[in-house]
Parts: C-alpha cells; sequence; structure tokens
C-alpha cells in the first residue's frame, strides 16, 4: 500500500512559480497512476492533472502553465506551477491508482494537502 505525502504548498504571488511534490513510501509510485487535484474554500474538489506511463492530461484551466512529471529516482511526481493566478489558490492532493490511465477518477490512495495561497 502506498503513502502520499506533499510537500511545497506555500504564498505566493499572481505570476510567481512553485512546485508541488508527491513522495510516496510503501511502494514504488512505477506502478501506478497520478492525479493532482485541488479545493479552494467553498468549492468542490476538481482535477488538475494525471500522469500514467502513457500520457499526462491537465485540466483546462491550468493547461500550459502547469507541468506534471515523475522523478523516478526519488519515487515522486512534480506538479510544476508557472505563472499562477488567484483562482490557483487552494488545498492541492495528490492521489493514486494502480493502472495506466490518467484520468479524473478512480483514486484509491491520497495525500493530506498543502495549502497554496496566492496573493495579487
Amino acid at each position: 500500500q502506498v503513502n502520499l505525502v506533499e510537500s511545497g504548498g506555500r504564498v505566493v504571488q499572481a505570476g510567481d512559480s512553485l512546485t508541488l511534490t508527491c513522495d510516496a513510501n510503501g511502494d514504488t509510485l512505477r506502478r501506478y497512476s497520478i492525479g493532482w487535484f485541488r479545493q479552494a474554500p467553498g468549492k468542490d474538489r476538481e482535477f488538475v492533472a494525471a500522469i500514467s506511463w502513457i500520457t499526462t492530461v491537465y485540466e483546462d484551466s491550468v493547461k500550459g502553465r502547469f507541468t506534471l512529471s515523475r522523478d523516478n529516482d526519488k519515487n515522486a511526481v512534480h506538479l510544476q506551477m508557472n505563472n499562477v493566478i488567484p483562482e490557483d489558490e487552494a488545498i492541492y492532493y495528490c492521489a493514486a491508482k494502480q493502472d495506466s490511465k490518467a484520468c479524473r477518477a478512480g483514486y484509491g490512495y491520497w495525500g493530506q494537502g498543502p495549502q497554496v495561497t496566492v496573493s495579487s
């Protein structure tokens, strides 16, 4: 069973960049597809991006600004967030599932979620 721990959440200004990292222990992330989700105050949790061994998919609102990548040496996944906007402010969660489909649903393992705050 994989255990996920996110890091990298902080306060940034609009236009800044930051990287969120999802570290795994208990199993290798090579067995999993990884998704990132976020939840802003008063809103439902929404899909951000997902990566499998075959493909990477992004929500339209982050396409071109966010990049998701695997770090196999560190058993981690990184979400590079560039040109952040106030609408990116949320708690971000990484999630994992044991298949090769990078998609919005089906995740059984979740991290606790770091806060990203965007000041304008």
